[in-house]
């Protein structure tokens, strides 16, 4: 007999070999029909697989938010049944969930093309309504080997040949089609539902390998219900509109090229809206006590060694070799820099804090085919800062960043959605005994902060334990940018030291914080989230003053002067169009406000202002709406002044 520890608390005795049905059917028949999944010490199962042992059970149902990968996992194997069914000859590779659905890797000489995903999915309806029973099998491994070399599966083979030797070999037949699989699966298709939609296609190489094949990567998605579904594919419709790439373009932001892969060009309007930002993050952190610095972009690899970057971060460096011979790398981060910085000259206890900020042009290596926009580039700048102080000032630091970190965010409309403390990475720098002292130490100042941390064993730093602190935007997506980590051991490794009180030479403690995280993808977030739509403050034009008729050019002219003079960013359309072509052209291209002036508004020295996503105007003298609107283009720090 074995012992089955419920949610509740309760203790039940099952024979040993007893399934997750069994013990559903035991408790109620209804319960039996809906179990989808069970959970044994917290390891999701198939519902139908034997119990070998007890421990702390739950019945998993399939509309619970745990069950949703699992419908993802077995939707991703109701695909490749129906692609081999309708292009026999296609072998399957490997086909994971993922975040919001699922993709499978098929190799085929002919190319897919969205035009088969109809009929694709229409087959796999076919399959979810044969409700075929969904079986776990444990197989031999050579004998697993011969069962997909029969079926011209050699993928298959291949992964099982490299699995770990002692590694149990499991199989999962649904009705006649059978595939390798860890599992968990659902008792059989019909559960998966019909909640799914085929999105896109790409081309992958096999384990991600250049030199290898390159095969045919098909993505989906799939929900719990179709009312799910449809609110998924309503968010990436949304997402797709606000992709600041296509904003980019259409605003005249910025743009990248082949030539400088992961590199961004910024064009005028683009290059405004990142100094806004910039100084309006510089004034904050001067308010708050930080003292900007600037490091070199190039050092010596024997710095890197000392810190410990070049045997972490090396394969991701860019690295130069001159005529002396000298090895340099381009930093990936900017903290040795700031290391070296402090440690020029003596330091007294009295100094600590000292909190170094600096915009720091980064350049780490990013594969190609990783390379999203301005998400995910291999140039960019950090809004970096490290902060030098007592462990005693551990937590008081820790409270004033994380109440700057939400004033900013609230300024720039992003809201802060969760903040997670990421715990020890299997490869890291430190001791366990130092690492047991940096967890603790942050986890406490976080709490004293007011704070709410979700722990996430194993995502640390290399140095220590970091806060991360995750953002929501306007239509719900999450972004993680600010960080905060506890570090210990840099100080240590570059021979950071202070004068205590007593007269003894200590180590300081370092900060390695940022709010946005890097400027280039906080900038795409914010372009995302207004949909280009900025407020006044940050928008790259601010006013547009356009004509009806060539009477009112000088006034035009005059007008955007004086606006320009008041710290206003104008511009004029003198064009020979009419006026409704000119407002909907700057309305597309997000202008706040559209000053419309025609002869009438020229004599009496009066802008008609439009709004963008108003239909309506305000007629306003010069002076009038000078005074209005560089009240209103003040930055919020600047307004609370």
């Amino acid at each position: 007999m074995i012992d089955l520890k419920f949610p509740d608390g309760a203790v039940r005795q099952y024979p040993l070999g007893a399934t997750g049905y069994d013990v559903a059917q035991s408790i109620a028949p209804s319960l039996a029909k809906r179990a989808a999944l069970i959970k044994l010490d917290g390891e999701l199962r198939d519902v139908n697989r034997p119990i070998e042992r007890g421990g702390a059970f739950e019945i998993i149902m399939r509309d619970s938010p745990e069950a949703l990968e699992t419908i993802r996992h077995d939707t991703a194997h109701v695909l490749a049944e129906a692609v081999q069914e309708l292009f026999p000859g296609t072998q399957v590779t490997i086909g994971p969930s993922i975040e919001d659905g699922f993709y499978y890797d098929f190799a085929r000489e002919e190319p897919f093309s969205i035009e088969d995903f109809p009929k694709i999915e229409a087959k796999m309806r076919e399959i979810v309504d044969r409700d075929a029973k969904i079986v776990r099998e444990e197989w031999d491994r050579d004998e697993a080997i011969k069962l997909f070399e029969a079926k011209g599966e050699t993928y298959k083979a291949e992964i099982i040949r490299d699995l770990p030797a002692g590694e149990t070999i499991t199989l999962y037949r649904q009705g006649d089609w059978v595939d390798l699989c860890r599992g968990p699966h659902f008792p059989s298709t019909k559960a998966v539902g019909k909640a799914f939609k085929l999105t896109k296609l790409a081309g992958a190489y096999w384990r991600g390998d250049h030199r290898n094949a390159q095969l045919q990567r098909m993505y989906g998605t799939a929900w719990a219900s179709e009312a799910e579904l449809e609110a998924y594919l309503q968010r990436v419709e949304e997402a797709e509109k606000r992709d600041h790439r296509r904003i980019g373009r259409a605003m005249d932001l910025f743009h990248m090229q082949e030539e400088a892969k992961g590199m961004v060009f910024w064009h005028p309007k683009g290059w405004t809206l990142w100094r806004t930002l910039e100084a309006y993050i510089r004034r904050r952190l001067e308010a708050d006590g930080y003292d900007e610095v600037k490091a070199p972009q190039i050092m010596d690899r024997v710095l890197w060694e000392r810190s410990g970057h070049w045997e972490k971060f090396g394969k991701n460096m860019f690295v130069c070799e001159t005529e002396e011979g000298e090895v340099l790398a381009i930093k990936p981060m900017n903290c040795p820099g700031h290391v070296q910085i402090f440690n020029v000259g003596q330091k007294s206890y009295r100094d600590l804090p000292l909190r170094y900020s600096e915009f720091g042009s980064c350049h780490r290596y990013e594969p190609s085919g990783a390379l999203h926009g301005l998400m995910r580039v291999r140039a960019f700048v950090q809004d970096d800062a490290h902060i030098f102080c007592r462990e005693d000032q551990i937590e008081e630091e820790t409270r004033k960043f994380c109440d700057l970190l939400r004033s900013i965010y609230e300024d720039l409309g992003v809201t802060l959605h969760s903040v997670k403390l990421a715990l020890r990475p299997e490869v890291r720098a430190g001791t366990d005994e130092v690492w047991d002292v940096a967890e603790e130490k942050l986890k406490r100042a976080a709490e004293a902060a007011g704070e709410t941390v979700e722990l996430l064993p194993g995502e640390g730093a290399f140095y220590g334990p970091k806060l991360e602190f995750h953002l929501r935007d306007a239509i719900g997506r999450t972004w993680q940018c600010g960080t905060l980590q506890l570090d210990f051991v840099l100080p240590e490794r570059l021979d950071a030291e202070y004068v205590a009180e007593d007269g003894s030479k200590q180590r300081p403690v370092m900060l390695h914080r940022a709010i946005f995280g890097s400027f280039e993808r906080f900038l795409g977030i914010l372009i995302e989230n207004y949909a280009g739509a900025f407020p006044l403050w940050l928008a790259p034009v601010q006013v547009v003053v356009a004509t009806i008729t060539s009477d009112a050019n000088d006034f035009a002219e005059a007008a955007a002067a004086k606006l320009r003079a008041m710290g206003l960013r104008v511009e004029t359309d003198l064009r020979n169009e009419k006026i409704n072509y000119k407002v909907r052209e700057h309305s597309l291209a997000k202008v706040p406000v559209i000053a419309v002036v025609g002869r009438r508004e020229a004599e009496e020295g009066k802008l008609a202002l439009r709004r963008l996503g108003s239909d309506g105007q305000q007629i306003v003298t010069l002076d009038e709406a000078g005074a209005m609107l560089a009240d209103e283009a003040k930055a919020p720090d600047q307004r609370r002044a």
